[in-house]
């Protein structure tokens, strides 16, 4: 299909931009780690195995592909692509006028609305609940603009909620790793929740047995992404509170 064309010209498009700009931020700083061009390869690669080929075409008619979908362009994909900095790797790329202006923009109080812990569970959560227990999941079927619009904002949502959460980029106004555990296991319990809901009430058009797997899926699969989440937030934590052992004076060691 024309669709799934345009969209591997589109990823292939952004990891050749990565590659090009890891090698131009490499002349000028240190090199940049080659695991995280993969991190960003492979993010980009599950977000577009969501929105196009078998996933796709069977999540019109499956809900448990259409679950597949939603862990791999929500939670998968936003993952991968957090941890490989894009942004990060942007500004070191760019003349100093154009980093400063990314810098100015993560400094904003639009991005530190946007990215505040609470917003982004809001944003991520409520937004499956919206999806999921109004008629806004039938009508993504039935409009190619409005499945689009619903897929955007899953992936940026749940990028965003990544991004709140591990603080891998730039962001200002950060929250201590203690705030953003009690936020992150609130959305954990929102979204558990949510898929325990699905299970008892399937949505419109879908049938029950199809409905429990795919909630399921949705809560074991999301529960395997959200422990990589908890592992890396706890090991920041703990490099953060760890002591700073510095190296004794000579005075000292005499």
């Amino acid at each position: 299909m024309l669709s799934d064309m345009l969209a591997i010209f589109i990823c292939t498009f952004f990891i050749i931009a990565y590659a090009a700009a890891m090698l131009h931020a490499s002349r000028r700083f240190k090199a940049w780690p080659l695991y995280r061009l993969l991190l960003f390869a492979g993010g980009v690669i599950v977000g577009l195995l969501a929105v196009s080929g078998p996933i796709a075409m069977h999540a019109h008619h499956s809900f448990t592909y259409h679950m597949i979908g939603h862990l791999l362009l929500g939670m998968l994909a936003p993952l991968l692509l957090v941890l490989s900095q894009p942004v990060t790797l942007l500004m070191r790329a760019l003349p100093q006028s154009g980093s400063k202006a990314v810098s100015r923009l993560f400094r904003s109080r639009y991005a530190h609305f946007i990215i505040h812990p609470i917003t982004a569970a809001v944003l991520n959560i409520g937004g499956l609940w919206l999806l999921y227990t109004t008629a806004l999941f039938h009508y993504m079927h039935q409009s190619s603009w409005i499945s689009f619009i619903v897929h955007l904002h899953v992936f940026a949502a749940g990028y965003v909620f990544t991004l709140a959460i591990v603080y891998s980029e730039p962001v200002s106004y950060r929250k201590s790793h203690l705030y953003r555990m009690v936020v992150f296991i609130f959305a954990l319990a929102g979204h558990g929740i949510l898929s325990k809901y699905l299970y008892a009430n399937p949505p419109a058009g879908v049938n029950a047995a199809d409905a429990q797997e795919g909630a399921m899926l949705m809560y074991y699969g999301g529960d395997v992404i959200d422990l990589i989440l908890i592992f890396l937030l706890c090991w920041q934590w703990y490099h953060a509170a760890a002591p700073k052992t510095s190296i004794p004076s000579t005075k000292a060691a005499e």
